[in-house]
């Protein structure tokens, strides 16, 4: 029992809420969530058609499941794609992208920014394979464009990226990818399809981990790749049969229900992270303050169009100090003597989350990665939740009191 067909043009605020509603014959005003791994077929020769692909049905919950499409075709309708693929985490989608588009010999150009876990999975699990990655500044569309070689398969960036949100021009290398036949996939977990979306400046994918943002409440792992119907279907999709980086249809309902209040969240979360990096660039301990929406931000001009004019609610800060060791030491103290906000590398929760990323989410990269990428020891990212801002102010003062 489906619903009446969607209005066309609706604002991503209404699909967020409405689309892909599918009822089953009881009528339940909220998505129904199908906890099954496998479906009855009415007869031996449906089973059949359905198991060969000659006829839409479902089979087997690894190959797709009625929640799960719900969530797929949600979160395509938010980012304007054609098609979408749920996976399990944000880097099982990465990965079913790499498996899907390489193959030995072919070259991926990547930012230095990048996620340290998406580094080491494309740098180095599959150069074992023989793909071959060059690593550019993020912001230097000049770095990207000389890095182009004739066997240039994919540009991947993420944009604003993690920690120290540097952002790229995404119509740029778009059309850089493009004049070289290659893709551009872009990571939109920051800013998610209520600030920014890549699709309608030229990127052939985006990525998403669905356990930050699109969740909102830090319950569940989810992932997704949005685009164009072929892509999603046909190379990704043949992959998936077979590999099953599959989402639960019990995460994908958190997600599906999670997506109906982003637009608040993002809004609400971007307006107080704005707010708590103009007041840490007054203090006299921090040395300088990473968020897109400052002036200060040297892609702020950039962001404020592509992000719809807000920055994100993810912000780093460095503590001053004199030495690495110095800055390190200041960190933890900082971070250690708060009392509200939690400890956490996780992002996207309406909790305010802070971490220490040289040692957490880029812990893994060698010391002259890090310094590439401008990790420093004295930085500190902060995902900005709901708490009132005033009590957060106070719980960070506590932290610079401690230096």
């Amino acid at each position: 029992m489906s619903q009446h067909p969607l209005p066309e043009n609706l604002h991503i605020d209404t699909l967020a809420v409405r689309a892909a509603v599918d009822r089953s014959q009881y009528g339940e005003n909220s998505e129904a969530m199908y906890l099954t791994s496998g479906y009855v077929q009415p007869d031996a020769e449906t089973a059949a058609r359905r198991f060969a692909g000659e006829e839409e049905g479902y089979t087997y919950s690894r190959l797709g499941n009625p929640t799960v499409t719900s969530f797929e075709m949600r979160l395509a309708a938010m980012e304007g794609a054609e098609a979408c693929v749920a996976t399990s985490t944000g880097m099982s989608a990465i990965l079913l992208m790499c498996l899907g588009l390489l193959k030995s010999g072919d070259h991926v150009i990547c930012s230095h920014s990048l996620f340290g876990s998406t580094i080491k999975l494309i740098g180095s699990e599959f150069a074992k394979f023989g793909v071959q990655t060059s690593y550019v500044s993020q912001t230097n569309v000049a770095e990207w464009q000389a890095a182009m070689q004739p066997n240039t398969r994919l540009l991947f960036a993420e944009t604003p990226t993690n920690p120290l949100t540097d952002v790229c021009d995404i119509q740029a290398l778009a059309d850089i990818a493009h004049a070289g036949n290659a893709l551009l996939v872009v990571d939109n977990c920051f800013a998610t399809p209520i600030l920014q979306r890549p699709l309608s400046m030229g990127a052939d994918l985006v990525v998403h981990s669905g356990t930050k943002y699109l969740d909102g409440q830090g319950r569940v792992m989810a992932g997704a790749l949005c685009g164009s119907k072929t892509l999603i279907e046909d190379v990704f999709g043949t992959v998936m049969r077979s590999a099953g980086m599959t989402l639960s249809p019990f995460n994908a309902w958190v997600v599906l229900k999670g997506l109906e209040t982003l637009s608040i969240r993002m809004q609400a979360q971007s307006q107080q992270a704005l707010a708590l990096a103009q007041w840490l660039e007054a203090q006299p301990q921090v040395a300088r303050v990473y968020y897109p929406g400052l002036k200060s931000h040297p892609q702020h001009a950039l962001a404020m169009k592509q992000q719809s004019g807000l920055g994100g609610a993810v912000l780093s800060f460095e503590v001053k100090a004199n030495t690495p060791e110095q800055g390190r030491e200041n960190a933890f103290k900082l971070m250690n003597a708060t009392r509200m906000v939690s400890l956490s590398t996780n992002l996207g929760d309406v909790k305010t989350l802070v971490a220490h990323p040289a040692s957490t989410s880029h812990g893994r990269l060698s010391e002259a990665q890090r310094q590439v990428a401008g990790i420093q020891q004295g930085l500190i990212r902060v995902a900005v939740g709901l708490e009132h801002l005033e009590d957060l102010k106070a719980d960070f003062t506590r932290g610079f009191q401690a230096l």
